[in-house]
C-alpha cells in the first residue's frame, strides 16, 4: 500500500490567496470560481473597467454570492499591459495580504485580418499584453510568490495561452498571425520561468485552451462556421466548458500539481 499524504486536500486550497488578470469573465472567471470554491481565502480580480455587464464589480457580486465559500473575491480595476499599472496593483494588494500563492496570467487581447493590412498598433496591443504583460506581472509580483512558496507547496504562476500558440489556426482574411506569435511566445516565456523560478519554489505552467464560447472567441466561431462545425471537427465532438478550465486550474494550483 502507498502513503499519499494529504490524499483529501490534492485538491484544497484552504487558506490560499490568488491572483486572476482578465478575471471579471470567460476563463478567468471560471478560474476565480474554482479557487473560491475550493477554500481559497482571497482570490483577486482584474479588468481594465469596473462597472458594465463585463467588468470587475459584477463578476466580484457573482463570486461572493457562490454558495458555501469562506473566502472572498476582492475586484481591482488594472491594466496589466502596462508596468506602472502593475506596480499600482501590488501596492493595493499589500496593504492586505504579504504573499501571493497563486498567480494567473489569463488577460488577453487578440487581433483578425489580412496579414498585408494589419496596423502596428494592433501588433503593439497583442505583445504587449500577451507577452510583456505577462513577464512584467510576474517579476513586479516575485516578492509576494516568494514569500508564499515552500519546497513542498510551491507558489505558483499559471499562464493562459492558446492552442494558436503551437499550430497555425487561421491565415488569410481572418489571420491571427501576431496573436498566435504571441501565444507561442508566452509558451517560451513560461517554460524560461519555470527554470528560472522554480528553485524559489514558484513553478510556472501553461494552460492551452482551444475554443471556448466567450467574447473573446464568439466572433471567430462564427466566422469559422459556427459552433457545430468547430464541434464536428474536434475529436471529442464539443468545445470548451467552464468545468474544463475549471479543473485545469484547480489542479495546477492545488497540492496535486506541487511538482509539475
Amino acid at each position: 500500500m502507498s502513503e499519499l499524504d494529504s490524499f483529501d486536500n490534492f485538491f484544497r486550497l484552504d487558506g490560499k490567496v490568488a491572483l486572476v488578470t482578465g478575471g471579471s469573465r470567460g476563463l478567468g472567471l471560471h478560474a476565480a470560481t474554482a479557487f473560491l470554491r475550493a477554500g481559497a481565502r482571497t482570490v483577486f480580480i482584474t479588468a481594465r473597467k469596473a462597472d458594465g455587464e463585463q467588468g470587475i464589480n459584477q463578476a466580484v457580486d457573482k463570486l461572493n454570492a457562490l454558495p458555501g465559500i469562506k473566502g472572498k473575491a476582492i475586484g481591482l480595476a488594472a491594466n496589466v499591459a502596462q508596468e506602472k499599472d502593475i506596480e499600482r496593483l501590488l501596492a493595493e494588494i499589500k496593504q492586505t495580504e504579504s504573499e501571493l500563492h497563486i498567480l494567473v496570467a489569463n488577460a488577453g487581447a487578440t487581433w483578425g485580418g489580412p496579414f498585408e493590412t494589419t496596423p502596428d498598433w494592433a501588433n503593439q496591443k497583442v505583445l504587449d499584453l500577451n507577452v510583456r504583460g505577462v513577464f512584467n506581472i510576474v517579476k513586479i509580483f516575485l516578492p509576494l510568490l516568494g514569500k508564499a512558496g515552500t519546497p513542498q507547496d510551491p507558489a505558483r504562476v499559471i499562464v493562459v495561452s492558446s492552442t494558436a500558440g503551437i499550430n497555425v489556426p487561421h491565415v488569410g482574411e481572418h489571420g491571427t498571425i501576431m496573436y498566435s506569435a504571441s501565444k507561442a511566445a508566452a509558451h517560451h516565456l513560461a517554460r524560461n520561468l519555470a527554470v528560472e523560478l522554480g528553485p524559489k519554489n514558484i513553478t510556472t505552467n501553461t494552460i492551452a485552451p482551444g475554443f471556448f464560447p466567450s467574447k473573446l472567441a464568439s466572433g471567430l466561431i462564427e466566422i469559422l462556421g459556427g459552433e457545430k462545425e468547430l464541434k464536428d471537427a474536434n475529436p471529442r465532438r464539443r468545445l470548451g466548458v467552464p468545468e474544463d478550465i475549471a479543473g485545469a486550474m484547480l489542479y495546477l494550483a492545488g497540492p496535486a500539481a506541487a511538482y509539475v
